[in-house]
């Protein structure tokens, strides 16, 4: 599948900064969408750590309440993204990544499970850019300024 100016194929994981982008129709959005359109075909597999869950809901929660997070879960349990949950292996992972990169605990969950399951993380989340050698990111574009 081609779109948005890139070309997709393997396995995805959505840290929270891309899911926002989605569900808040940000500048990312498109692209978002195509990786999602991708996760339903017989080729795409998409990932989401339920910590990256968790702090999506409570960003929507804290700006726009609860009734709009429980819409963002219904949103995403309709989405082809599997939820996965917080291993013991992943917080020794994120752990060793978050000790040497400044990035979020959450952000570490992310790098983690793209490290478990040979994936590519989608974020427009400049935390990841140290990470560039230690993962495939899949960057959302940025807004003109």
């Amino acid at each position: 599948m081609k779109r948005s100016g890139c070309s997709l194929g393997g396995r995805y994981v959505l840290d929270s900064f891309a899911l926002l982008a989605f569900l808040q129709g940000e500048i990312g959005a498109p692209l978002v969408r195509d990786v999602l359109e991708y996760g339903q075909t017989d080729k795409g597999l998409l990932f989401l750590s339920v910590i990256n869950l968790s702090e999506c809901l409570y960003i929507v929660e804290r700006n726009r309440g609860r009734e709009a997070a429980r819409k963002v879960m219904e949103a995403i349990q309709e989405c082809p993204i599997r939820i996965e949950p917080a291993t013991e292996r992943h917080a020794l992972v994120a752990a060793r990544i978050k000790a040497s990169h400044r990035l979020s605990l959450a952000d570490a969950y992310a790098v983690a499970l793209t490290l478990e399951k040979t994936a590519t993380v989608v974020t427009g989340d400049p935390e990841f850019k140290a990470l560039e050698g230690i993962i495939p990111v899949l960057w959302l574009p940025k807004e003109d300024t």
